[in-house]
């Protein structure tokens, strides 16, 4: 790939146009004021050393040069290859809850908004380690590959929203069975970790099976529970949910299993407070974990190559600098150029 790093010093090379059109018109007057003093034919024979050629060719490598400064300013870069860096870190794929009861009001402005911000303030002080994203109500979607970008996962995290998955409920073990599945090929059992946030009403799989496999492969579950045992009523476009009853559906937090989950796996259950969402809290203890070498591929910086036009432009300027506007009397017996006259 070719690109300028810095485009707009490429303005400067309007310069040369201008330069040309200010010296075509002095030369113009320079005729017209040597043809006041007599007939140029006549003027040439009397000025023998005065070269016009000479003074063209000088302002020729002279425009030239101040082209190729123009283009060195630019930076012209030639890059885009691939460089794999080595590192010591963690892998942790996060699994959200995006079920319509994630919409519950108990958290301000709810529990998925919260969560999102939550996720925003862990990405911007992770380091070496690669994390990746699962959103995942009734079924479970890959939002994020695991990847060291942290930038990408804070934009991918902000797009969070429940009509992502299609099928709603709240099916933890099958989230829980595609966050171990979704770990890269790098790196081992021992530093990679899972983090579960959700409100934990778990529906129609069997969570506890999957985290006890989790734990045969050395993979911590940590889980975070957002939500308060009292529940909320569930708003969704300002009209609260209802069941076939009528009655108001109140989405309650199923804080057993999430710390059942979390002690089969070594990991930790928190409780998210309205102050604190408890990834701090997490990320702390999955800091403590040991950390394995991990491979990532990454764009290798743009190879300059100012200095191509930068070399081109000094020879130019000095060639313009050495020729003298006048013939040079040493050689002008040699008519080197001049064709010999039949006689």
């Amino acid at each position: 790939m070719f690109r300028f790093a810095n485009p707009q010093y490429l303005w400067l090379l309007c310069l040369v146009p201008a330069m040309t059109l200010l010296f075509a018109c002095s030369l113009r007057r320079r005729r017209r004021r040597l043809a006041r003093f007599g007939n140029p034919e006549t003027l040439r024979e009397l000025m023998p050393e005065v070269s016009t050629g000479r003074v063209v060719l000088k302002f020729v490598l002279f425009a030239a040069a101040v082209g190729l400064l123009a283009l060195a300013a630019a930076r012209p870069q030639f890059g885009s290859k691939l460089r794999e860096e080595r590192a010591q870190g963690i892998e942790m794929m996060i699994a959200v809850d995006v079920s319509n009861s994630m919409l519950a009001e108990d958290f301000e402005p709810n529990r998925l908004e919260r969560t999102k911000y939550a996720l925003d303030k862990l990405f911007d002080g992770l380091r070496q380690d690669r994390v990746g994203l699962i959103v995942f109500a009734g079924e479970p979607k890959v939002q994020l590959p695991v990847t060291s970008d942290h930038r990408m996962a804070k934009a991918f995290a902000r797009r969070i929203d429940p009509s992502q998955v299609a099928v709603q409920g709240t099916a933890i073990g099958k989230a829980l069975e595609q966050a171990l599945l979704s770990f890269s090929g790098d790196g081992e059992g021992r530093s990679r970790a899972v983090i579960l946030i959700t409100d934990g009403e778990n529906h129609d799989d069997d969570a506890i099976a999957v985290a006890r496999r989790a734990a045969e492969a050395g993979i911590r579950i940590y889980t975070i529970g957002i939500g308060t045992p009292e529940g909320a009523p569930i708003a969704i476009d300002g009209e609260f949910i209802t069941d076939e009853k009528g009655d108001m559906v109140v989405s309650k937090l199923d804080e057993a299993t999430l710390a059942r989950i979390a002690d089969l796996t070594g990991g930790a259950y928190v409780r998210a407070s309205k102050q604190s969402i408890g990834l701090e809290e997490i990320v702390k203890s999955i800091n403590d974990m040991e950390r394995s070498e991990l491979s990532t591929l990454r764009f290798e910086e743009y190879d300059e190559q100012y200095r191509i036009p930068l070399a081109a432009a000094l020879v130019l300027l000095l060639v313009e600098l050495l020729l003298l506007d006048r013939r040079n009397p040493l050689f002008a017996h040699l008519n080197i150029f001049r064709e010999k006259r039949a006689e």
